[in-house]
């Protein structure tokens, strides 16, 4: 220890500064090299993480544009699956159908005096909901009725049309008309599914 310390002071002191120096540097480039590769890691792991996030957020965002367009579609379903029922109903309806005949009624002013419900008459792809039905008014009044059905958005032909017991009233004839008032609903179990088949849809019209 004292050839050490002996061998030591016998420098100069500018040798000594140049030892310290070389040490300190020597330090400082360990610690510096360290801390580097410590600080490189956090950095790497932070741009590994930022980019796992970012990949996330491009899946999540095509995700919710898929679910979009598949809630979409689902409601534009649901929308024409609302008005196909409007036109052909999956189910009789009995009450909806005479109702609308009264409000037709009402409007054309025409009094609807009878109606009596038949039994169904199934088809390949829907089924026919048949009520016999009578009614009173004039000419022109009778025309509209007939008319106004057609426009109704629920299929309903006026068929067997029969005028009985004409009436003088005024410039113009009281008229009773026993008619079959023929709305449609979808078959319970449809042979086939085919659009634009022949019997594949009612079509409105008043023979």
């Amino acid at each position: 220890m004292a050839r050490g310390e002996s061998a030591l002071s016998r420098l100069s002191m500018a040798a000594k500064v140049i030892i310290v120096t070389v040490v300190m540097l020597a330090v400082a480039a360990v610690y510096f090299a360290l801390f580097h590769t410590e600080v490189n890691s956090r950095i790497q792991a932070a741009g590994n993480r930022e980019q796992k996030l970012l990949d996330e957020l491009k899946t999540a965002r095509k995700n919710e544009f898929a679910y979009q367009k598949d809630l979409q579609e689902l409601t534009e379903r649901q929308q024409r699956q609302r008005e196909l029922n409007k036109v052909l109903p999956q189910t009789t309806e009995y009450p909806s159908f005479l109702s609308a005949l009264q409000s037709v009624a009402n409007v054309s002013g025409v009094s609807l005096t009878a109606w009596s419900p038949e039994p169904e008459v199934p088809e390949q792809f829907y089924a026919r909901v048949p009520m016999k039905i009578e009614i009173s008014g004039r000419y022109h009044q009778l025309a509209k009725f007939f008319y106004q059905v057609g426009q109704l958005d629920r299929i309903i032909n006026i068929e067997n049309i029969s005028v009985t017991d004409p009436k003088k009233d005024g410039d113009e004839f009281q008229i009773k008309v026993v008619a079959l008032a023929t709305a449609f609903k979808a078959a319970e179990n449809p042979t086939a599914a085919a659009a634009g088949t022949p019997g594949g849809r009612p079509k409105k019209g008043t023979p």
